[in-house]
């Protein structure tokens, strides 16, 4: 296992409290329009929707590449707080508007706020608190132009690219160090973890009287924080693969598309060591799992 059971038991949970939000919004918008513009066409057809998906991904990802390539570090941030605004306003709006007359207004004010707090004054609460909220926000704007079938072609594209990505060309590595190096960010959740010699020394540093102390006692200390996580793609796919199957078939379809992606992710977990790993074909085969299992019991 590559990380400690406390930290895989986190990550699973948080993925899983995420993939439930996701559906509660994509049900909050089956009758009504994604709000701030972001309601995509229906009419486009099963081909021209999954087309024009993929290639949307593609510029996105080939965009972000070249920013990273010169060091646009302006730019990226300015992309990443909009689209981190925008998702979280989808998403609270969501929660919000059969409460408020002026939710969508109240939404956005809200998502400003955690997006000003994300960009600036991270911590790792608000990360993760935000990363729950972002990406059912994201799910919503795409589950309306793609069936059943397209996104399972999507699934299968999306796990091909994500072992091309982390196996063979190391995009995935290049974007998450300079997403956490150079920017600052990341687009995932994040889990601290140190070693029991680590926490131990935090903890008699936390003892000290003074924060003089504490941070020459902390700069002294050398201790070594990594982190234990899951990307952005990672997270949102399965919430689109169910918001599919809500809209199509049923909720109990689409606990079960949920679940399966559970138990890939938490197979993948086990199993892996200490490198990296592309997640999305182990949670892809656990959607399509439960896709059949969904045929066969319900």
């Amino acid at each position: 296992m590559k990380h400690k059971l406390s930290i895989t038991l986190t990550l699973l949970t948080l993925f899983l409290v995420t993939q439930f939000i996701g559906l509660l919004v994509v049900n909050a918008y089956t009758s009504t329009d994604v709000p701030y513009g972001m309601q995509q066409p229906e009419n486009l057809g099963a081909a021209p929707s999954l087309i024009s998906m993929i290639i949307s991904f593609a510029i996105a990802i080939a965009l972000i590449m070249i920013l990273i390539r010169y060091r646009w570090k302006f730019v990226i941030k300015s992309w990443f707080f909009v689209v981190i605004a925008l998702s979280l306003g989808i998403t609270l709006n969501a929660l919000l508007k059969n409460y408020f007359v002026y939710a969508s207004l109240i939404a956005l004010g809200i998502a400003l706020v955690l997006a000003t707090l994300k960009m600036f004054k991270p911590t790792v609460i608000i990360h993760n608190f935000t990363e729950v909220l972002i990406y059912p926000g994201i799910a919503a704007v795409f589950v309306t132009i793609l069936t059943p079938l397209t996104i399972i072609l999507l699934l299968i594209i999306i796990s091909i690219y994500d072992m091309w990505a982390v196996w063979h060309s190391g995009v995935m590595q290049k974007m998450a160090k300079f997403q956490m190096e150079e920017l600052k960010i990341f687009g995932g959740l994040l889990i601290p973890k140190m070693s029991d010699k680590d926490k131990a020394k935090l903890k008699d540093i936390r003892k000290l009287k003074t924060e003089k102390q504490k941070t020459k006692a902390l700069k002294d200390s050398k201790l070594k924080v990594s982190m234990a996580i899951l990307g952005g793609g990672d997270i949102v796919f399965p919430i689109i693969a169910a918001g599919v199957f809500l809209r199509a078939f049923s909720l109990a379809s689409a606990l079960f598309v949920t679940f399966g992606a559970l138990a890939g992710l938490t197979f993948l977990l086990i199993i892996s060591k200490k490198k990296f790993y592309p997640a999305m074909p182990f949670i892809s085969a656990g959607i399509f799992l439960g896709m059949i299992l969904s045929k066969i019991i319900l």
